[in-house]
């Protein structure tokens, strides 16, 4: 019996772990306020790779709304048999399988999950980092970064993108979402920054 309900509890409790979306995801400095650790994996992420805060957060907004699990719905036969998801995209970033193995291998965070935040934007800002060497496309160009992260790089080289309507008004969308959490965290990353101590103090 114990066997039984030993594995129920477990999956409870690590469902109950998992951290929530932000409550308010419009406004960056609500978001790093209300996730504090994630605003240290975005600036270490940018050091890292030279991608802005601010862009990797509004690109991983749009892919996931910010949930650990996101995936794309499954698809069903003739309505009710399930065939599996469209793709293999998932987490924070919604990193295809090939593309997050890619990344594992290339960078050496080995062990890294799709579902952890701080790999999930390491792995954005990898990519992001690898736009630029291999298109030429600016880490600060949110419209075209979102494009090459959609569509791949040898998509993006092809054009793939401009027989989609859909996607460049994503893209449009993010760039707006992105210009606007720069902004916002003008106004907030000193306060960000300040240790426990200079807060109480502050």
């Amino acid at each position: 019996m114990m066997k039984k309900i030993i594995p129920l509890v477990l999956t409870a409790t690590l469902a109950g772990c998992a951290t929530p979306p932000p409550q308010n995801p419009n406004n960056l400095c609500d978001i790093f306020f209300e996730h504090r650790d994630w605003y240290f994996d975005a600036k270490d992420a940018q050091e890292k790779w030279g991608a802005p805060k601010h862009l990797l957060m509004s690109m991983m907004f749009q892919e996931s709304s910010f949930k650990h699990n996101a995936a794309p719905p499954m698809e069903y036969f003739l309505g009710f048999i399930p065939t599996g998801r469209a793709s293999s995209a998932y987490g924070y970033s919604q990193a295809k399988t090939p593309t997050w193995n890619d990344y594992v291998s290339k960078s050496g965070n080995s062990g890294a999950d799709r579902d952890d935040f701080a790999d999930a934007i390491d792995f954005m800002g990898w990519f992001v980092y690898n736009t630029h060497k291999i298109n030429g496309v600016s880490k600060w160009d949110a419209y075209g970064q979102y494009l090459n992260y959609h569509e791949g790089w040898g998509g993006y080289r092809r054009g793939t993108y401009k027989k989609k309507a859909w996607l460049m008004k994503t893209a449009q969308k993010v760039k707006v979402r992105t210009g606007n959490y720069g902004v916002q965290l003008k106004k907030c990353e000193d306060d960000l920054n300040k240790n426990w101590l200079q807060r109480l103090f502050s």
